[in-house]
């Protein structure tokens, strides 16, 4: 049983398959537009024609193949598989057809372009196939259009295969786009139907227009996690959905992980010692770093809640964005996941911050029970990139001495792994710290927020008590005035 959706968008259970969501575009006769295809072959478009009835629905389908050909119809373009060709495309093709069209149907008919631009599996270059794929159409007769854009990545091992998939997903997105605009959350869940995750990947998804003016893409990039469709989606401190390679390509990455809820002042200066130590070295000074907040689902259930309080992560989003840093989502638990993730997207030098209490976690081999190597697996795999990881002292108890991760007591056997990556240089303790954010507590700060204590103001960063007070964020009660 596949998601079929009502015009008003409520979801309804019906057998429809692939070949059953081609023919009902086929045969909506408010729907006309154009498929332009580059790359992968002309999927989308022969499921169209090949379930009959597509004479009713596409007014031309192209495949600039060609990369001249492709350059004289959507400009000049340093990648032919990219986010600003897909846009390109989707721009032309829709422009030429409202100037071809509009006059004499355009008051009955809503004009859709359907694009994609993918590179899949060939002799030259076997393994996964990836691309973007999109669709730019109006919810009614000559409304402003509207826009959904994906970046996909095709696993089959062969080449037929993920073309496939390909063509089924492209019709996924187009029956979900035109029955289903009303509810974002319902058309992700639609984006795999007759296929897995093992086939396909989505890791960026972004709505635009007037039939999505209530949609956070941010909310869309949350929710394509807890859905399955990706392990991690990433955006920026301007709160833009961005895909990972576009950020990450051929850059040094800095990340540090937590709940930031709010973040406080002892998790940004982690992040801004670590960043200033990791920018002193060799391979990392010539470059411009990426620098990410990573929270994962597990940090951003609440309260015991099965499912991500989307509200709560907003504000914890809205807040990491008011000090102008980028972030990443995601399914991991051990840190490794996050390193090999990242070691996905860049060969420079990945850098992770981290205090004494996360250190502890990696040496808890609770965390590594399904691994047949134990702690001493999920070590080698954690650094086996080129990853060094920058260590906050910290203490045991206010009065108690400053612990750094040469001195600080970690269970064994990690404490021989300890010596071993301290001696290489892969874990190193922060040179410079602030001795007065070593007694700040998470918890601590959250329960002052909820109860009007003002006693956390000077406790989270200037930036972010502002907009705490002035959004009301994490359960903010102002302080009760001081009675005379």
């Amino acid at each position: 049983m596949v998601a079929a959706f009502a015009e008003n968008g409520a979801m309804e259970r019906t057998a429809l398959t692939t070949r059953q969501k081609a023919l009902a575009i086929n045969l909506d006769a408010a729907r006309y537009g154009t498929l332009a295809e580059i790359g992968a072959g002309q999927e989308v478009a022969r499921w169209l024609f090949q379930v009959g009835g597509a004479a009713g629905t596409i007014a031309k389908s192209i495949s600039a193949y060609d990369m001249s050909v492709s350059d004289a119809l959507y400009g000049q373009g340093q990648r032919y598989v990219s986010r600003q060709r897909l846009e390109a495309m989707l721009a032309r093709e829709f422009s030429d057809l409202l100037a071809s069209l509009d006059t004499a149907r355009g008051a009955s008919t809503t004009f859709f372009v359907f694009a994609d631009t993918v590179a899949a599996s060939s002799y030259r270059h076997p393994g996964p196939g990836r691309g973007w794929m999109g669709v730019r159409f109006q919810a009614h007769p000559r409304e402003e259009p509207s826009e959904i854009i994906a970046h996909v990545h095709l696993f089959d091992a062969a080449a037929v295969h993920q073309q496939e998939a390909l063509g089924a997903f492209g019709i996924n997105l187009l029956y979900a786009a035109f029955y289903a605009h009303h509810d974002p959350e319902g058309m992700l869940k639609s984006l795999l139907d007759g296929l897995s995750r093992s086939r396909v990947e989505v890791d960026m998804i972004k709505f635009s227009g007037p039939a999505f003016a209530a949609v956070d893409n941010r909310l869309m990039s949350v929710e394509l996690v807890e859905q399955g469709l990706t392990d991690a989606a990433m955006f920026t401190a301007a709160g833009d959905v961005v895909q990972p390679s576009e950020v990450f390509y051929k850059r040094p990455v800095l990340v540090e992980r937590g709940s930031f809820r709010p973040i406080d002042r002892l998790s940004l200066d982690v992040l801004e010692r670590a960043r200033a130590q990791f920018l002193e070295e060799a391979k990392v000074k010539d470059h411009q770093p990426v620098v990410l907040a990573e929270m994962t689902l597990r940090s951003l259930l609440v309260d015991g809640e099965a499912e991500v309080d989307h509200a709560d992560f907003l504000a914890r989003a809205d807040v990491l964005g008011a000090l102008g840093i980028d972030v990443l989502i995601s399914r991991f638990q051990p840190y490794y996941q996050l390193a090999d993730y990242l070691a996905t997207y860049t060969d420079q030098t990945i850098g992770i911050a981290i205090g004494l209490r996360g250190l502890r976690e990696i040496a808890d081999q609770r965390y590594y029970a399904n691994l047949a190597g134990g702690i001493v697996e999920s070590t080698g795999r954690l650094f086996k990139h080129s990853v060094k990881m920058y260590v906050y002292p910290g203490r045991e108890d206010p009065s108690g001495p400053l612990l750094t991760i040469e001195t600080a007591p970690v269970l064994p056997p990690f404490h021989h792994l300890r010596d071993l990556l301290v001696e290489t240089g892969h874990i190193e303790t922060l040179r410079t710290h602030e001795p007065a954010y070593l007694a700040i507590d998470p918890d601590d700060v959250l329960a002052r927020i909820e109860r009007g204590d003002p006693g956390w103001e000077p406790l989270v960063p200037a930036a972010a008590v502002e907009i705490i007070k002035a959004r009301r964020l994490f359960g903010y009660r102002p302080a009760a005035p001081a009675r005379s």
